[in-house]
C-alpha cells in the first residue's frame, strides 16, 4: 500500500481465536510492526468479523478519528475445534488477510454495507464453556465443552435466509441489482449456501468465487 507503520492510526483485528484473552491480539501486532501511534483493538464476530472490522474502520475514517486504518481478519480455528467431532472439525480452517484503508480522494469507496445479528441463535454455533462465566477447569476439559459446537442443519437454514437478505439490502443500499455485479465473494462455509444466495440475487455462478 506504500504505507509505513508510523502512518497507521488504528489497527482493527477481527478474530474469534485470539492468541490470548488479554491484551488484544491487535496490540501484539502493533508492537511487532512498530506502529507506535496506532490505536489497536480486536473485534470478535466469528465468521462476520472481517465485515464488522472493515465497517468499523470505515466509520473511524469518516468521523475523522483516523486517516489510515489497518484491518485484519485472522483465525486459527484448528485450535478450538473438537477433533473427535467429525461433523464440525472438517469444516473449519486457518487463515488470515489484511487491507489498508484510507479516505478516498475521488468520492468512491465502500458503496454500502449491511450488518445484523440475532443473539437468539447463539447456541447454533458456539463454545459453551471456557469464558468468564464458566472458566476452563479439569471438568470442562474432560467434557470438551470449551471447543466449537454446531447444529449444522439449523445453521444452514438460517444462513441461506440471512445471506440472501443481507445481499438484497447491500445491493439496495448501493442502488444496484444482481446483474450489475461482476464478482460475488461469499463466506466459504458451504457451497449449497453459496449457490442459494447467488440464485436469490440473480448472479450466475461463473461470477461467484468458490474455493
Amino acid at each position: 500500500a506504500g504505507v509505513h507503520a508510523g502512518e497507521i492510526d488504528v489497527i482493527v483485528l477481527a478474530t474469534a481465536t485470539p492468541d490470548r484473552l488479554l491484551p488484544s491480539t491487535a496490540v501484539d501486532i502493533q508492537a511487532e510492526l512498530g506502529a507506535t501511534r496506532a490505536a489497536a483493538f480486536d473485534i470478535g464476530a466469528a465468521c462476520s468479523g472481517w465485515l464488522y472490522a472493515m465497517t468499523t474502520a470505515e466509520g473511524l475514517i469518516m468521523s475523522g478519528t483516523a486517516e489510515t486504518a489497518l484491518v485484519i481478519g485472522s483465525e486459527k480455528m484448528s485450535a478450538i475445534v473438537d477433533w473427535k467431532d467429525r461433523s464440525t472439525c472438517v469444516l473449519f480452517g486457518d487463515g488470515a488477510g489484511a487491507v489498508v484503508l484510507q479516505r478516498s480522494k475521488h468520492g468512491k469507496g465502500i458503496l454500502s454495507a449491511y450488518m445484523r445479528s440475532d443473539g437468539k441463535l447463539a447456541d447454533l454455533l458456539y463454545r459453551p464453556d471456557g469464558g468468564a462465566t464458566t472458566p476452563i477447569t479439569a471438568d470442562v476439559l474432560e467434557k470438551r465443552s470449551h471447543l466449537v459446537k454446531m447444529a449444522g442443519r439449523e445453521v444452514f437454514k438460517h444462513a441461506v435466509r440471512s445471506m440472501s437478505d443481507a445481499a438484497d439490502r447491500a445491493l439496495d443500499g448501493a442502488k444496484l441489482t444482481g446483474s450489475d455485479i461482476d464478482l460475488l465473494i461469499p463466506h466459504q462455509a458451504n457451497v449449497r449456501i453459496i449457490e442459494a444466495t447467488a440464485k436469490h440475487s440473480g448472479i450466475s455462478m461463473d461470477k461467484v468465487y468458490v474455493n
